[in-house]
């Protein structure tokens, strides 16, 4: 068997540098500025206490209930990488827990994303790796194969690609293309501050909301007395 059950032994990861520059943005800004396509989905939610997930992708397939790549995975992780397993969003077996946790922090994983589910959750909120994920349940997972590490996976409509960047705050995640990373954040940093100044000005009770008024209009709203 060759597709779907492979490794790819490297691949180039997003820069350090911009990895840096995107992780004090929110997600949300983030998101904005790719048109506002690229989630995960709303299934995947923050597992972990606090703190912000950043790093380069790496990128893991199963089939649902099977964790052996991701083991693998962890395995071949590089010091900053982000799993990101792509395993149907199967809630059956959990894929991941404490063990498997305790191996990532010790290789130097900066987080986890699985599209699937965990157990020993209160482990790991206690860990604070930034992990989102699916869901939990106790049953454990199997460890037979198939899988893919290192190839494009698809979460929620998103593809990522290995070393694309992957960021993660309490409103959830989102995969920036790492050859369009530059332009990304040019164009996060400008929403970022604008949104900083309409912040200010609302506190100051300075802000023209007079958008609003020309927006009913434009839509063609009725008033009634």
């Amino acid at each position: 068997m060759t597709h779907g059950f492979r490794i790819k032994r490297s691949w180039s990861r997003i820069s350090a540098d911009l990895v840096e520059a995107f992780r004090t943005l929110p997600v949300a800004n983030v998101s904005d500025s790719m048109s506002r396509l690229a989630a995960f989905g709303p299934e995947l939610r923050p597992m972990h206490g606090s703190g912000v997930l950043a790093g380069p992708a790496l990128t893991v397939r199963s089939r649902p209930g099977d964790n052996l790549m991701l083991h693998k995975a962890i395995d071949m992780a590089q010091p900053g990488d982000v799993i990101v397993m792509d395993a149907g969003g199967d809630l059956t077996n959990s894929l991941m827990g404490e063990l498997m946790l305790a191996h990532a922090i010790r290789r130097g994983v900066a987080g986890v994303v699985l599209h699937g589910a965990i157990r020993d959750a209160e482990a790991i909120r206690e860990r604070n790796l930034p992990f989102y994920a699916c869901g939990i349940t106790h049953r454990g997972p199997y460890k037979n194969g198939p899988g893919e590490i290192g190839l494009p996976v698809s979460l929620g409509g998103s593809i990522i690609n290995p070393g694309d960047l992957i960021l993660g705050d309490f409103d959830g995640v989102v995969a920036v293309p790492r050859e369009e990373a530059e332009a990304i954040l040019a164009a996060t940093l400008k929403k970022h501050a604008a949104e900083t100044k309409q912040m200010a000005e609302t506190e100051a009770g300075t802000l023209n909301r007079a958008w609003v008024d020309k927006a009913l209009e434009e839509a063609g709203c009725i008033w009634l007395d």
